[in-house]
C-alpha cells in the first residue's frame, strides 16, 4: 500500500507538527483530512507497511440516513429513526451524547467524504437497522483518496512508524515516542490505533467470552494507542460488551476476506452439529456469534437454496454467495438430505428442521425461536425448498471490539474522572461509549468518518505552544 502511487509518503520524521495521528485506517484518514484542512501541518504515523487497519477487512458498509442513494431507491429513513435504532441495539448503554453527535454529523461527514471521491453502491439492509441504511464502499479507495486529498493540503503519512508512548508534560500530550526511541512534538494528538481483536492477553482481559472465538483484523491492532492512553489515566466504556461476528469461514481460507457472509439475512438458516436451528437468524449478527459459540463445537452452518444464492451481491461482502462457491467455501448439494450428509449431520435431522422451517413459513405458525423476518424488521420469509442447496461452515470471528476509551463531542480522551487528558484526541474503533452493548452493521466504518473528522477539526483547532 505504501507503493500507491499519490500517496504523500514522509521518509524522514521531523521533530514538531500542528497534529500528530496514529493509525491508517478510515478514522485517522479522516481526521489527517480534515486536520490539513483546518490548516494544519498533519503527519500520520502507520505501524505497519500499509493503509487500512480495520478498515479495509470489514465489510465496507457505512450507515448514514438521508442520503441521494436511499432517495434514488425509494428508501424512507430519517436521523430520529436512526437514533432510535442506535439506542435499542446498544440497550440504551450507549453514551446519549456520541449517538446525538453521530446523528448530527453523519450526513455532513457522509457528504463531505462523497465530495472527495468516496463513492457509494446499492443500499442493504442489515442487521439493527429499520429501514435499509448500509451504504457499501470500496474501503481501500476511499483511504486513497482521503489520503491523496490531505496530501493535496500538505499533510504527510509515514510508514513502519510504531509509536509505543504518548509525551506529557505534566499538563498535555506533547506528542509521541517511537519504538525506536525517537520523538515526534505536536500540539495534539489524534488516536486512530484502532482495536486489539489481534492481542490474545487483551481480549483474555476485557472479553474472555471471546476464548473459542477466531481472530482477525487489521495487523496491527493490538491495543497500542489504548495503552498508551490508559497510561494516562485515560477511562474505558463498553468493555464487557466485546462480541464477535457471525457468518466468518470456519477456519482460516485464502479466500476469507474477513467479512464472513450472511446468508441467514436473505434467507438462511443457521444450524448446530446437531442439524438444529438454535437462534433466531434476525437478530444482530453479533448476538448470533453469541449463540454460535455456545453450540457443541463452536462450528455451525448456514443452510439455504438457490432463492437465497439468487441474491448474491458481488459488490457486498456479506452477501457475496456466489464468490464463496467458486472459491470452494460452500458445500452443495441436489437436494437436503445429500447436504445432510455431506455436512455430515446426524441422519435425518437437516430434513427435519428445514421441513419445520418451511412448514411454520407456509401456515403462518409462528417461529418458535422468535424470527418473524430476515433481518431485524426488514425482509419476509421464504421455505428453503428450490434445488440446489447450499451451506458454509461458519464461526463467530473478533475482526474488531468496538469498545474502548472514553471522550467527549469534540473527541476528547477523557480519564477516569471524566476530565479531558489535554490536547488528546481519539476516533473510530479505539472508542468506547458510542455502541453500547450491542452493534449496528454500519456504525463502525460510519463512526470512524464522522469523529475521525470532528476529532481532526478539533485538534487543528490547539493553539500552539511550543517553541518552534
Amino acid at each position: 500500500m505504501s507503493g500507491v502511487p499519490g500517496l504523500p509518503v514522509e521518509t524522514e520524521l521531523p521533530e514538531r507538527v500542528g497534529v500528530l495521528v496514529l493509525g491508517a485506517g478510515l478514522a485517522g484518514c479522516a481526521a489527517l483530512l480534515a486536520a490539513a484542512e483546518a490548516g494544519q501541518y498533519a503527519l500520520l504515523l502507520e505501524k505497519t507497511g500499509e493503509i487500512g487497519g480495520s478498515t479495509v477487512k470489514s465489510a465496507g458498509l457505512s450507515a448514514f440516513a438521508g442520503t441521494d442513494e436511499q432517495a434514488e431507491q425509494g428508501i424512507s429513513d430519517s436521523v430520529e429513526l436512526l437514533r432510535a435504532d442506535l439506542l435499542e441495539v446498544g440497550r440504551h448503554r450507549n453514551d446519549p451524547a456520541l449517538v446525538d453527535l453521530y446523528c448530527e454529523h453523519q450526513l455532513a461527514a457522509y457528504r463531505w467524504l462523497k465530495g472527495h471521491g468516496v463513492g457509494y453502491g446499492e443500499i442493504h439492509a442489515a442487521s439493527g437497522q429499520s429501514a435499509p441504511r448500509s451504504h457499501p464502499t470500496d474501503t481501500t479507495r476511499m483511504l486513497v483518496q482521503l489520503l491523496k486529498a490531505a496530501g493535496e493540503r500538505g499533510a504527510r503519512i509515514m510508514f513502519d512508524a510504531p509509536a509505543d508512548r504518548l509525551l506529557h508534560d505534566g499538563t498535555r500530550v506533547t506528542g509521541v515516542r517511537l519504538a525506536g526511541g525517537r520523538a515526534v512534538l505536536a500540539d495534539a494528538v489524534v488516536l486512530g490505533t484502532g482495536g486489539f481483536s489481534m492481542n490474545p492477553d487483551l481480549l483474555a482481559t476485557f472479553a474472555p467470552q471471546m476464548e473459542h472465538a477466531l481472530r482477525q483484523g487489521g495487523e496491527g491492532n493490538q491495543g497500542d494507542g489504548l495503552k498508551m492512553a490508559m497510561a494516562l489515566g485515560a477511562g474505558l466504556r463498553d468493555t464487557p460488551y466485546v462480541k464477535g461476528t457471525y457468518g466468518h469461514f470456519h477456519t482460516e481460507h485464502p479466500d476469507e476476506d474477513g467479512t464472513g457472509i450472511l446468508a441467514v439475512y436473505k434467507g438462511a438458516v443457521a444450524v448446530n452439529r446437531d442439524g438444529r436451528r438454535f437462534v433466531d437468524e434476525s437478530r444482530n449478527y453479533k448476538e448470533i456469534g453469541d449463540a454460535a459459540l455456545a453450540q457443541p463445537g463452536v462450528t455451525t452452518w448456514q443452510v439455504f437454496d438457490s432463492r437465497t444464492m439468487a441474491l448474491s451481491n458481488d459488490e457486498v461482502p456479506i452477501y457475496e454467495f456466489a464468490g464463496r462457491d467458486r472459491a470452494g467455501m460452500l458445500l452443495r448439494a441436489d437436494s437436503v438430505a445429500d447436504l445432510e450428509t455431506a455436512i455430515g449431520l446426524p441422519e435425518g435431522s437437516l430434513r427435519k428442521t428445514v421441513a419445520e422451517y418451511n412448514a411454520a413459513i407456509a401456515t403462518g405458525t409462528p417461529d418458535p425461536l422468535g424470527r418473524a423476518h430476515l433481518s431485524g424488521g426488514v425482509g419476509e420469509r421464504a421455505p428453503i425448498d428450490r434445488p440446489p442447496f447450499y451451506a458454509q461452515p461458519s464461526g463467530t470471528v473478533v475482526l474488531a471490539t468496538y469498545c474502548g476509551l472514553t471522550v467527549d463531542t469534540r473527541m476528547r480522551v477523557l480519564d477516569w474522572w471524566g476530565e479531558p487528558i489535554a490536547r488528546l484526541y481519539a476516533a473510530g474503533e479505539i472508542v468506547g461509549g458510542f455502541h453500547g452493548a450491542g452493534y449496528m452493521t454500519g456504525t463502525s466504518i460510519g463512526k470512524s468518518g464522522v469523529f475521525g473528522r470532528i476529532a481532526g477539526t478539533h485538534a487543528a483547532a490547539e493553539e500552539s505552544d511550543l517553541e518552534w
